[in-house]
């Protein structure tokens, strides 16, 4: 196994303001996937490559939290550029660039669903 995650999903409620959200911070499309009972939006990745990702899935069952597992986001060569993005597209900063030694830097958010997503870079 050459990597311990493969896919993960954030629950949101407002699918359109959610996909906006994360379209900004990340500064990419994300990709609409077809699905019976929801709707479903995909991060870009590289599949040729084992590339990870995931996506926003907006269905009845699934609710967004603050509590739970924390989905550590690509913050980048310097994850600054996107944590500046978090408030002004409707986020929350919780967690300010921190340091975390040898294994680079990381920070918290708040979601405009009300997920806790962090953003770790190794600078």
């Amino acid at each position: 196994m050459k990597n311990a995650i493969n896919w993960f999903e954030i629950p949101v409620t407002d699918f359109n303001r959610a996909k906006k959200f994360y379209s900004t911070l990340m500064g990419n499309d994300l990709t609409d996937y077809e699905m019976p009972d929801g709707q479903y939006a995909v991060f870009p990745y590289d599949p040729e490559n084992n590339g990870i990702s995931g996506g926003i899935i907006k269905m009845k069952d699934l609710i967004p939290s603050q509590n739970g597992v924390t989905i550590y986001l690509n913050g980048g060569e310097d994850l600054n550029g996107q944590l500046a993005k978090v408030e002004p597209a409707g986020g929350t900063v919780i967690i300010p660039k921190t340091a975390i030694g040898e294994n680079g830097f990381f920070a918290q958010f708040i979601d405009t669903e009300g997920n806790r997503i962090a953003l770790h870079s190794m600078s």
